[in-house]
């Protein structure tokens, strides 16, 4: 698989590095996690995540009260942002990946079409957040899409 590829360089990046990484997802469904996960050793820079699928999800899993999210809708790049930088400060990683999207057949409730994801990556000296539009519907495709892009825009912190 073309995702578990780009996992593995960044792993072993990771590794060399001692650095650490945390995943908050949403409608990548865990893609960027297990991917990350599928390289061995992976326990020496993974140190975890979650599908934040819901509100609830969000407040019990990262520990945050919901007035840091007061304001922002999901599907944004602040969105992305806050939630990068909510993991990275709950499990103490050096990086954050975060994402927050719609993967289809249908748009969101929040009015962003299918095929529509922000995804972030944060650092402890700075963030990066990018936006995708596939223009597609097919879940599947746009889960993978988003998956990739968010290891690729990882990627390309790790070698910068």
């Amino acid at each position: 698989m073309e995702l578990f590829k780009h996992a593995e360089i960044i792993g072993e990046n990771l590794k060399k590095s001692s650095k650490t990484v945390s995943v908050a997802e949403t409608s990548a469904g865990g893609l960027i996690s297990s991917s990350l996960l599928s390289v061995a050793g992976a326990s020496s820079y993974f140190l975890g995540g979650g599908v934040l699928y819901t509100y609830e999800s969000r407040h019990k899993m990262l520990s945050v009260e919901d007035s840091y999210f007061d304001g922002l809708r999901p599907s944004t790049e602040e969105y992305a942002i806050r939630l990068a930088y909510a993991i990275q400060k709950h499990l103490g990683s050096d990086y954050a990946i975060s994402e927050s999207g719609a993967s289809g057949p249908n748009g969101n409730r929040y009015g962003d079409s299918p095929g529509h994801c922000c995804i972030a990556v944060a650092s402890i000296d700075d963030v990066k957040c990018i936006t995708i539009e596939t223009g597609s519907g097919d879940r599947s495709d746009n889960m993978e899409v988003f998956a990739k892009s968010a290891l690729n825009l990882f990627q390309q912190i790790l070698q910068s």
